[in-house]
């Protein structure tokens, strides 16, 4: 069968057996129905929270609101996309309280991600919210350098150093949009995972995208009940302990275009398992017949974490990884990846400045695993020019390198080899443990000394371009 492959900013066409299954998200198995009435479902959510009191009833006159939204990196940008439908409905019950225009601040929880610019921030929001508060400085990106802005809150009961937005901390009401997608890091977006990313330090971050936490065996495949959400969970709860208030959460359940498919609002402790279970119906799909011995996927230039993510080598591995954590549950032991990239040594050094340095002393100085690289996090994360440019160059934090080699692993952990196809600049590949072959056939016929003649092949077509789910088999129960 001909299949076509992301490769770059067009596709690569490849020849597979006619024996391999295909998976696309959305397509092989449909998703569950979304939400037509949106802003009736969402606005019933918001007046009806799950373990807590209302918006009304929370909020005060004369008093202070944040309102955080996750950033550009999931969520969708269509007219109906969850942070368009719920912040304006936010913003009407604050009104209603009483609490006034000037004392609502929206803040992007970006994390270690780059600042989201002024046109990005328009692409997320409704234009009216934008046009109301933009211009009064009141929508923000949050920075995880800023000192005059962040409050140590010591550590949580898991011994995990708690850092976080001084603004979160002082409103009287805090509220968190979240998304609940299919994530290789701790099962699912939104709820506690939120806070705990998006409006922390890198110190706070290292405590769990580590490679003591990541590479358990409790990490991959996928799962909810990891170390790593415990974590999550475990920070956010020690932020409410702090605060002396729960988060107020409206956590939306999306689909494979990243439409709604439920609306939960309330505290997170109590919303998590429910929208879990919601989600677990799109996310967690049992399929498969057999263990496939080789994953066929391709990788564009452009995706998740910005243009490079697909030509970027360190990124590059960690988005296969991400494969591997997704879909562990139906490859067999010591696996073969095969994937498309044009690997021509782009790595985006505006978005991501700390990513060519960090590559360039994994060739050299007893560096033979990623995990070796793992001692450098706290001097690439004090270094002046690469904290400059996450502040005030719309560049990737310097830590964030450290958690996608924490990741990127994992791939050598459970593959017996993984293959690059069509890379312009095939070292870059090499140097990070990946073969190199022209073309998928001749990576398929190479293959062959891990798989023997007849492999089981699962091709994953779009996997990068739709929302991700977690293959299971077919006979497996979801979590």
């Amino acid at each position: 069968m001909k299949l076509d492959f992301e490769y770059g900013e067009g596709l690569m066409s490849a020849e597979l057996p006619n024996s391999t299954d295909v998976f696309i998200p959305g397509e092989t198995v449909p998703d569950p129905p979304f939400i037509k009435d949106i802003y009736e479902e969402t606005k019933k959510s918001i007046l009806n929270p799950i373990g807590m009191p209302t918006i009304s009833q929370l909020a005060q006159k004369g008093g202070k609101a944040v309102i955080v939204f996750p950033d550009k990196v999931k969520g969708g940008f269509q007219a109906t996309a969850h942070r368009k439908v719920s912040i304006p409905i936010i913003i009407e019950e604050l009104l209603k309280a009483g609490v006034e225009k000037r004392d609502i601040k929206l803040i992007c929880s970006n994390g270690l991600h780059r600042k989201n610019t002024k046109e990005e921030i328009m692409r997320m929001l409704d234009e009216k919210t934008f046009n109301d508060f933009w211009h009064t400085h009141q929508i923000v990106n949050h920075d995880s350098e800023d000192w005059d802005n962040l409050i140590d809150l010591g550590f949580d009961e898991m011994g995990d150093r708690v850092i976080m937005n001084k603004d979160v901390y002082d409103a009287d009401i805090a509220i968190l949009i979240g998304h609940i997608n299919g994530n290789p890091y701790g099962g699912y977006s939104g709820g506690y995972k939120h806070c705990a990313t998006g409006i922390t330090h890198w110190k706070s971050i290292a405590s769990h995208h580590v490679p003591s936490v990541m590479h358990k065996g409790d990490f991959t495949p996928v799962t909810r009940h990891s170390e790593m959400r415990a974590r999550f969970d475990a920070i956010g709860m020690h932020m409410e302990k702090c605060m002396g208030k729960k988060y107020f959460c409206c956590d939306a359940v999306l689909d494979t275009y990243a439409r709604q498919i439920a609306v939960f609002s309330g505290y997170a402790k109590e919303l998590q398992p429910i929208s879990w279970e919601a989600a677990d119906k799109r996310t967690y799909i049992p399929w498969a017949k057999k263990k496939y011995d080789i994953m066929v996927f391709g990788m564009p230039q452009s995706f998740h974490y910005g243009n490079g993510h697909g030509t970027n080598p360190i990124l590059m591995l960690q988005a296969i990884s991400a494969n591997i954590i997704r879909h562990k549950r139906v490859m067999k032991d010591n696996c073969v990846v095969i994937c498309s990239s044009i690997c021509n040594g782009y790595f985006h050094e505006e978005e991501f400045p700390s990513y060519r340095p960090l590559f360039d002393l994994f060739q050299k100085d007893y560096h033979n695993t990623l995990p070796d690289l793992e001692k450098y996090g706290e001097y690439f994360s004090t270094n002046k020019e690469y904290i400059d440019k996450y502040r005030f160059n719309y560049g990737y934090h310097p830590y964030h390198a450290f958690s996608m080699i924490s990741c990127g692993h994992i791939a050598e952990m459970n593959c017996s080899a993984i293959y690059i196809v069509g890379a312009y600049e095939p070292g870059y590949a090499r140097a990070m443990g990946m073969k190199t072959r022209a073309t998928f056939d001749e990576a398929l016929k190479d293959a062959k000394k891990y798989t023997g003649e007849n492999p089981n092949i699962l091709a994953l077509p779009k996997t990068f371009k739709v929302g991700a789910v977690h293959l299971m088999m077919e006979d497996e129960i979801s979590e």
